[in-house]
This record gives C-alpha cells, structure tokens and sequence, in this order.
C-alpha cells in the first residue's frame, strides 16, 4: 500500500496570498498534479491539518475546489489555523469525520494500515494539547485492536526539534503521549504536520514523523535565538509505503525536475 501525506496548505480564499505573499493555492495544485501523476498512485491521501491560513469559509471552498482534482480518496485532520465548524462544514461530505463535538478524531478500519486520527488542536492557540480525556480516548481505541498496524495522524508534532520559534508552539504533556504510543506496539508511526519541514524522532518505540508543507518551509535557524520565519524552499509531501510488513517514508519535492537518467 502507498500512502500519500500532505500537510499544512494555508490556502487563502481566491486573489488572496498567505503572508501576502505566498500563492498557497497554486502550490495546492502543483502538489496535486504531482501526486496523480505518480505511478504508482498512492492509495490514499493524508492532510494533516492547517488546510486553510485562517480558517475562513472562502478559503475552505477554494481548497475544496482545488481538492476536487485529487485522484485518491483522502482523510484530514484539522491544524491550529482551522476552525472547526468551518473545517465541518468543508468536509461534511465526508462520512469518517464525526458531525458533532468539540474535536475532530475519528479511525479507519478499512485499510490495510488503521488509521488512528487524534486532535491535537486548543482553539485560539497556537501550541497544541492532548487532554487527558483525548489521551484516554486514544489508548482506549489503540487497545480494541492491538494486533492491527496502525498509523496514528495529528497535526502537532510531539517533540523538540532545537528551532526555537517552533519549539515554542510544539505542544503540550509530550510524555504523557509518549506513554500511551509506548503501550501500543502495532503503532508503526506517527504522522504528524506543522513543522513546515521533514522531521523524524524515535518517539514510545516507533517513530515520529513530521510532512514538509506543499505552501512555504519553515526557516532551518538552529540559533538559540533564532527568529520565528519561513523560507520559499521547495514545497514537498511525504509517501510512506507499506509493504511485507515493513513502512518506510520518502520525502519528494513538488515540481518537474530532468531525467531520470540511466546510470552509466
């Protein structure tokens, strides 16, 4: 199986560019003509959150629109920029996703990985939490089928990753989480956005894995001090392939690029 994941496309109603300057909509639609063209196609899609830059219905039905042309079916989770009723009222469309709540998690059982959707988000912040109710949650249906291997999809990634501006607006009681995934062996990642970069971390006994934005990156400033910025480094996604009971991730960059050429 060949799942695709794309992650935070702050995509801004129509004429309008995140930052003022960012064409978010347009890299959407690179994003997408990129991954149909695959061969093989991934079965599935992942979005895992900050669909919309700032959460506004316009930019909804823009990303909706520019969805459209996506080959495969896809599953999202919202980000810290999304507004739930918004986001529900987006994707109603979508039977997975719960009608009613203050979260949106959900899973899959049709795959041959399950998908295990959680809510990291507090509305109007930026830094995300897993409270104890959605930690409960989480075991509690990690537990019903503990021999199925599971990808467990949120938006914030639960680690330090030594760039300050984001370390700051990571999220809370990561070792509560930790605990939990550490129970729960058939947990073969967990995916997550946010970062605007491709990050990796062993994390409960599997690993933690954050998508590049198809949109802008975040700025590689190791400094202590270094400024909360962005770059327009190449936009990206991420295919994790599983396959004889193993799953690996290759990061790609969005674009055409020449060849490929045959070794010599």
């Amino acid at each position: 199986m060949l799942i695709a994941q794309i992650s935070d496309l702050h995509v801004m109603p129509k004429g309008e560019l995140a930052n003022g300057r960012v064409d978010t909509a347009t890299m959407l639609r690179n994003a997408i003509a990129h991954l149909n063209g695959l061969d093989p196609r991934p079965s599935v899609t992942l979005i895992t959150g900050d669909l919309a830059d700032k959460g506004q219905p316009a930019a909804y039905a823009n990303m909706r629109e520019i969805l459209a042309d996506l080959k495969t079916p896809f599953y999202v989770i919202p980000g810290n920029h999304d507004k739930i009723d918004a986001f529900r009222e987006a994707f109603a469309d979508q039977p997975y996703l719960p009608t009613t709540g203050d979260r949106i998690q959900y899973v899959v059982d049709t795959l041959p990985l399950r998908l295990v959707a959680i809510d990291s988000v507090v509305p109007g912040r930026t830094r995300g939490a897993l409270s104890a109710e959605r930690l409960d949650w989480l075991d509690r249906t990690l537990a019903l089928r503990p021999d199925a291997p599971t990808l467990v999809m949120m938006h914030h990634a639960p680690f330090i990753m030594g760039l300050e501006h984001l370390d700051e607006v990571y999220m809370d009681n990561i070792a509560d989480l930790e605990r939990v995934i550490a129970r729960h062996p058939q947990v073969q990642r967990v995916l997550c956005g946010h970062v605007h970069r491709s990050t990796q971390i062993r994390f409960g006994g599997t690993i933690v894995s954050s998508c590049p934005s198809t949109a802008h990156q975040a700025a590689l400033d190791l400094r202590p001090d270094g400024i909360d910025s962005w770059t327009l480094e190449p936009p990206g996604f991420q295919l994790h392939r599983w396959y004889g009971g193993v799953l690996f991730t290759h990061t790609l960059s969005v674009g055409k690029f020449d060849g490929p050429y045959a070794f010599h």
